[in-house]
């Protein structure tokens, strides 16, 4: 994160995100796969790391089964010709994109306000104060060694069980988190960078996905 002036002289607090140059890497259709959707990738895996598998997504590798089904007149999927991708997701939506075709942060251009989707920073297995922000118990004479706990869950002989979603200690973070309705404020094309105010998921240098929001108002 950083902070720009704005015009008027007005300090703004900014997340810069690396946004492309993505890879279009496959087109789904519904004739063909049931739904639509563009299939990007982002940043290039090199070849040495990459399965088979992975290279055969995004480029034509010759096997006996392909050569078998191009003899028996199967079509085969277009390619996009590039390296293996460390990040491929999709974006579900009909679009005049094409396989092989680059999608760069110019994408953006007049956009307000987007929605980031990431993985937020795990924090392993916390107490109920870091991961509740309970108050916890009273520092006295009265209260000896548990400082940070609970206390009491409540439900005594009836119905002697705990209601499902009582906020207890446990797995804190390392979940899927959209941050919704972040302003646009500067797109920087030669760099393919965007400035997004505010915070968004995931720790520096994490993978996220930004699409135009939906939200309204």
């Amino acid at each position: 994160m950083t902070q720009v002036y704005e015009e008027d002289g007005t300090v703004v607090p900014v997340t810069v995100i690396q946004a492309g140059p993505c890879n279009v890497l496959q087109i789904r259709s519904v004739d063909r796969d049931g739904y639509s959707a563009v299939q990007l990738g982002f940043e290039d895996k090199p070849r040495r790391l990459a399965s088979r598998a992975e290279r055969g997504h995004v480029a034509k590798l010759e096997s006996k089964r392909s050569k078998k089904r191009a003899e028996a007149g199967v079509e085969l999927v277009e390619k996009a010709g590039c390296e293996p991708q460390r990040f491929i997701r999709e974006f579900r939506g009909e679009s005049d994109l094409s396989v092989g075709a680059t999608v760069t942060v110019d994408a953006f251009e007049g956009v307000g306000s987007v929605d980031v989707t990431g993985t937020s920073k795990g924090r392993g297995f916390s107490g109920v104060m870091k991961r509740h922000n309970f108050s916890g118990q009273r520092a006295s004479h009265g209260v000896k060694k548990v400082h940070r706990h609970a206390g009491g869950t409540g439900c005594s002989a009836s119905p002697s069980r705990l209601f499902k979603g009582i906020r207890m200690a446990g797995q804190y973070g390392n979940v899927k988190v959209t941050t919704r309705n972040l302003a646009l404020v500067r797109v920087v094309p030669e760099d393919n960078l965007m400035l997004i105010r505010g915070a968004v998921p995931g720790p520096n240098g994490g993978l996220v996905v930004i699409r135009k929001t939906n939200k309204v108002g």
